[in-house]
């Protein structure tokens, strides 16, 4: 019975001995970086073809022509930018400082209520008021050229408010530089 707890009792300290020993860590070799020729390409992402990177980019231009030209519209009897038409002018400022050999003519409309007279000069308000809202934040104000219809070319015709609404409104118009439309970065 002696002999086997010596036996435990030295078994018992071999392995605390063993086991506190500490370990050298493993040093490991640095890999080399490849140099470019010996670089092997990703075969995991397709490769972009040149003919998708010129649809996409028509797409832009498309999508900004289309932003540009975006009218915008008005409450009745006013000349005040209401809210969308203050972000979908901020979209055209991105767009006009990417081209800065672009002009447009903006043409301010009316309902059918009131006098010729009077609705020719709240035309020209409404295309003035979009004018200075883009001169405003940098846009050249010989880039901008304003007119007013009046009541004289409704987008709709009709006498209710959905109609009247959607006449009172300031049309865009690309006058110069739009055959060579650069989208916004």
């Amino acid at each position: 019975m002696l002999r086997s707890s010596r036996l435990t009792l030295v078994l018992m300290s071999s392995a605390l001995v063993l086991g506190a020993c500490k370990k050298k860590p493993v040093a490991v070799a640095p890999t080399p970086t490849p140099t470019p020729a010996e670089r092997v390409p990703d075969r995991t992402t397709p490769r972009v073809t040149p003919v998708d990177t010129m649809a996409a980019y028509n797409e832009k231009v498309s999508a900004a022509r289309m932003r540009l030209l975006e009218t915008i519209f008005f409450e009745y009897d006013a000349d005040e930018l209401r809210d969308d038409a203050r972000a979908s002018l901020d979209a055209k400022i991105a767009i006009l400082n990417a081209n800065p050999g672009l002009r447009i003519r903006v043409a301010g409309h009316c309902d059918e209520r009131g006098s010729d007279e009077y609705n020719i000069a709240l035309g020209r308000r409404r295309a003035e008021a979009a004018k200075r809202y883009l001169t405003d934040r940098g846009i050249d104000a010989s880039r901008i050229e304003t007119s007013s219809f009046g009541r004289e070319r409704p987008a709709v015709q009709g006498t209710t408010e959905e109609s009247w609404s959607r006449n009172r409104r300031d049309e865009f118009e690309i006058t110069a530089g739009g055959e060579n439309l650069k989208p916004a970065s």
